[in-house]
């Protein structure tokens, strides 16, 4: 099972906890990871990617294993503690002000 946790205003969208757990058939990627995400909860879509190019939301960053992977491509293989369980994927929502 793959860990994802979530931030606060999406976790509320979604009516879940912090931390999801999804199962990804096939190799562990950012595209992968959002589409079984977003199959689970419908409601996500649009939120986290763009809905027709797919692309990631600018005030959203992911994070894993202390690596901000927010500019990696979308097919680009997660870390293996990631798709393994033992580290979870993290979107995090940014501060923006003025």
């Amino acid at each position: 099972m793959i860990r994802v946790t979530l931030p606060y205003h999406l976790r509320n969208l979604a009516h879940t906890g912090a931390e999801v757990a999804l199962e990804v058939e096939g190799p562990v990627t950012q595209r992968s990871l959002f589409d079984e995400l977003e199959s689970q909860y419908p409601v996500l879509r649009g939120t986290i990617r763009d809905h027709s190019t797919h692309q990631r939301r600018p005030f959203l960053r992911f994070f894993a294993c202390k690596e901000d992977l927010s500019h990696e491509a979308p097919d680009t293989l997660l870390p293996d503690e990631v798709a393994s369980g033992d580290e979870p994927f993290r979107v995090v929502g940014a501060i923006a002000g003025g």
